[in-house]
């Protein structure tokens, strides 16, 4: 490692993921879940939770070449099965409201290859036994943060025509840094500087109640509707018990979510998306009366159909995200092959479930009452990004009138 002021810089981090990002207090339970990789990182994430009066830090290990080789040998009924003791862990975790740290660092491309209809299959069966983790997540019972890690074969793909691998991961470790912020004097009032800037575009978006958003671009024209009492969110929340966190580190988008009943149109991807282990190129999507009629992809056409089609509610929407051309991330010209950084220089639209907090008390609601209320209810949730600098967004009133809140990439409110 060769970057300057590397290990200063990584323990900065750390300490702003575990204060800063999800807020650890005294008595936590704190679940990082975190590549074999990043073991460096990992250590100081555990030592700054301890010291910051954690009662509780779990480590779980990821590691893409051990995930390849389970989906390329072992049978399909260990693949569409999630062990009891799985279970068990996440109930433990909900049980004490613990704390979710995820650092991604994997190869975006470590599953490409492998047979779909495993992937689609171990996918689904996670997804419906991860449920009541996934429904305490999007309702902010719980806080949690997502982040990144300079992983070697991640780094390869964003940098590759770096002279080693050494000089892709410093590459990678400084965009980390940069779009996180630590290389600022004071990491923690860069981050609330931003947040206000971010919170005061979701006030006017919340003041304004559209109906509906109508996106156009090249290969995209696209109405949304917007439920009613909907509600924009920036970089911060607040969980249950009223402590504040950031869930997405970087971050610069102000997200809500569709009336899943209310879509038409069409609408084409602007960047790669990495999914179950895949990069996917080149999709498009025809909506009608809500409803994804028909998707195609460039690359990753069967992954994305299984997606869609395989996986209840994944034909709807469930979130909605804002975010300027201009941000630090587009304006780097990196496409990250990394959904945490790629959505954060780009429009985007989630296939799937929708977060609770999108309506006004949504917290507080039966998954019946969000669905009335219109937010999509289902077992995934996956972005893929739509915006460039050539996109217009307009908000439609009641009354039929539009306002510009997007104009050549750009926020025009």
């Amino acid at each position: 490692m060769v970057l300057p002021n590397f290990k200063e810089n990584l323990e900065k981090y750390a300490k702003l993921l575990v204060a800063n990002g999800i807020n650890v207090q005294p008595g936590h339970t704190v679940a990082l879940n975190i590549d074999v990789e990043q073991r460096e990182l990992a250590h100081l994430i555990v030592r700054e939770a301890y010291a910051l009066g954690a009662h509780e830090v779990i480590v779980q290990w990821a590691d893409d070449v051990t995930n390849r080789e389970k989906f390329l040998h072992a049978p399909m009924d260990r693949l569409d099965n999630v062990p009891d003791y799985k279970v068990a862990e996440m109930n433990y975790l909900l049980e004490k409201k613990a704390s979710r740290l995820g650092v991604r660092s994997s190869d975006p491309g470590a599953l490409n290859g492998v047979d779909a209809e495993k992937l689609s299959a171990s996918a689904k069966a996670l997804g419906l036994a991860m449920k009541p983790m996934r429904i305490a997540t999007q309702s902010n019972k719980v806080s949690w943060t997502v982040a990144a890690a300079a992983g070697t074969e991640w780094a390869k793909k964003v940098f590759p025509d770096a002279k080693s691998e050494e000089e892709a991961v410093d590459l990678l470790w400084d965009q980390i840094f940069k779009t996180c912020r630590v290389y600022e004097n004071d990491p923690v009032a860069a981050w609330k500087a931003h947040e206000e800037r971010l919170s005061s575009k979701a006030k006017i978006l919340n003041d304004e109640q559209f109906t509906a958003l109508h996106y156009t671009a090249p290969g995209t024209d696209l109405t949304l509707g917007m439920p009613k009492n909907h509600h924009w969110e920036s970089a911060g929340s607040l969980n249950a018990q009223g402590e504040y966190f950031i869930a997405n580190m970087p971050t610069e988008e102000v997200f809500s979510a569709p009336d899943f009943r209310r879509a038409d149109g069409y609408v084409t991807s602007t960047k790669p998306l990495s999914y179950n282990g895949n990069i996917i190129e080149g999709i498009k999507v025809t909506f009608k009366d809500g409803q994804i009629v028909d998707i195609t992809a460039e690359k990753g056409d069967q992954v994305m159909k299984d997606l869609v089609f395989e996986n209840a509610g994944a034909r709807a929407l469930g979130e909605v995200a804002l975010v300027p051309d201009p941000s630090p991330i587009s304006q780097s010209g990196i496409t990250f092959f990394n959904t945490l950084f790629d959505e954060n220089a780009s429009n985007h639209l989630a296939i799937g479930a929708a977060y609770a907090t999108s309506v006004v008390g949504g917290e507080n609601f039966s998954e019946e009452e969000l669905e009335a209320a219109g937010l999509n209810r289902s077992d995934v949730h996956v972005d893929f990004m739509i915006g460039s600098a050539q996109m217009n967004v307009d908000g439609i009133r009641e009354d039929g009138s539009r306002v510009a809140i997007f104009k050549n990439g750009d926020w025009a409110i």
